[in-house]
């Protein structure tokens, strides 16, 4: 087994903290004899996650807790240990009512995410849904009566993630669901659908998600403002990065100015890692010179550990201090697209190499299971920042135009969302079709 459970450690010299030997987050293992065990010993602990003072990230309010039986810790509450929250892109009614969900969160699951893409797989792919579509009937749209199915989904999601959102004080056990794609480019419709998804969802551990194109930034800003957790989606390059986390810390100022709480508000800055090599990796074979090959697999990897300099940055000093004293969250990187498109690559390419504190990793299901199989869990987001900037500075030498691959890359990432809605629509009014008539 390539995975070791780390030593549990009852008591923590306090002068670790000043000499950076202690991570970031701290784990503190509470035993508790009233949960009883063989012979008298415990047989469950509460970890509670802390950041000391003094920590790379000063000003960050965090303290949550996560029970699970001390004698079966597994990859998961490993990562945990680390910082880092495993997250799965996946969602299906099947899936919820089934108890596989609830199953998964026992084993120490934290949120999920969903999309255009993955719901037309779920609706599509079985009967799971005949039964709403019936009792919806022949009034609605084909929008409406998609969004209503959204919403049932996502709300019964939220219900059995709801421990977690308690258990780790509001900070993680969300469930991410989609503005639609067609609204991209248009800022005002952008902030209308998400209000009107926040309000009919109805549950505090939901996050709407925004696409960080030029229009979807002013969105999220706004929505931060309203007090409405905001998955910020199809991230590619650091500029973006950069603008997404002031749209965060801007809506926050501005809902302060205006008198609100910002203590139960969180964010996520969705930064895609396996399509910028897939993309860059295909213009790199076409150059085909010894530098331009040596540089494949290295683009999405490098440009993640640069995102994660740059949120370090952002979420300390000054400004984030005063933010946080009020009890703001930081917005968490997330990294997704992290299952290997390349079968050259290892499986687990964008897990092992990007675990760090304050991460999230939305994985699919494949992803998921080779992370329970085989996953090397130690911190790793933070080595080898100096060559990721050479692999870049190299990329450019090489003739790899960055900005032009990202915005690429977050056109189409658009675009294919666009189509799996379309495909969607078009799929649902068939079986609509079939189903209202059969009545």
């Amino acid at each position: 087994m390539l995975y070791r459970r780390p030593q549990t450690h009852a008591m923590l010299n306090v002068d670790n903290f000043v000499e950076g030997k202690i991570p970031f987050h701290i784990f503190v293992i509470v035993m508790d004899d009233s949960l009883g065990g063989a012979g008298g010993e415990p047989s469950s602990g509460t970890v509670r996650r802390q950041s000391p003072a003094n920590a790379v990230l000063p000003a960050i309010n965090i303290l949550f807790t996560t029970t699970y039986p001390t004698a079966v810790m597994n990859p998961l509450h490993a990562l945990l240990e680390q910082g880092q929250s495993i997250w799965y892109d996946f969602i299906s009614r099947d899936f919820i009512s089934s108890g596989e969900m609830k199953r998964l969160v026992d084993q120490g699951l934290r949120g999920m995410t969903s999309n255009p893409t993955i719901f037309e797989k779920a609706i599509a792919g079985g009967n799971a849904y005949d039964e709403q579509i019936r009792e919806i009937g022949a009034g609605p749209s084909i929008a409406e009566i998609a969004t209503r199915i959204f919403i049932t989904d996502i709300r019964n999601a939220c219900d059995v993630m709801r421990t977690v959102y308690d258990n780790s004080n509001g900070t993680d056990g969300f469930i991410s669901i989609e503005v639609n794609p067609k609204l991209a480019a248009k800022t005002e419709e952008t902030i209308a659908e998400a209000r009107s998804l926040w309000k009919e969802v109805g549950r505090p551990n939901v996050m709407i998600k925004i696409p960080a194109t030029p229009e979807g930034i002013p969105a999220v800003r706004q929505c931060i403002s309203e007090g409405i957790n905001v998955n910020i989606t199809l991230m590619f390059s650091l500029e973006q990065y950069r603008a997404v986390a002031g749209a965060y810390l801007n809506g926050l100022e501005d809902r302060v100015a205006n008198g609100g709480e910002i203590n139960g508000i969180n964010s996520v800055a969705s930064v895609f890692v396996s399509r910028i090599d897939t993309m860059i990796d295909e213009m790199l074979g076409a150059i085909g010179t010894p530098d331009a090959l040596a540089l494949r697999g290295k683009a999405g990897l490098a440009n993640s550990k640069l995102v994660y300099e740059e949120f370090k940055r952002t979420f300390s000093g000054e400004r984030w201090e005063k933010l946080a004293e009020r009890g703001a969250h930081p917005q968490r990187p997330l990294w997704a697209s992290t299952s290997s498109k390349n079968p050259n690559y290892p499986d687990l390419l964008y897990v092992d190499n990007l675990i760090g504190p304050m991460t999230v990793n939305t994985v699919p299901p494949e992803t998921l299971a080779a992370i329970m199989d085989h996953a090397v869990v130690r911190a790793t987001i933070e080595e080898g920042v100096d060559e990721a900037r050479e692999a870049m500075r190299k990329l450019a030498d090489v003739g790899i135009d960055i900005d032009a691959v990202m915005k690429k890359l977050i056109a189409e990432g658009v675009s294919k969302f666009e189509k799996s809605f379309d495909t969607l629509f078009q799929k649902l009014e068939e079986k609509h079709g079939a189903l209202v008539a059969a009545e």
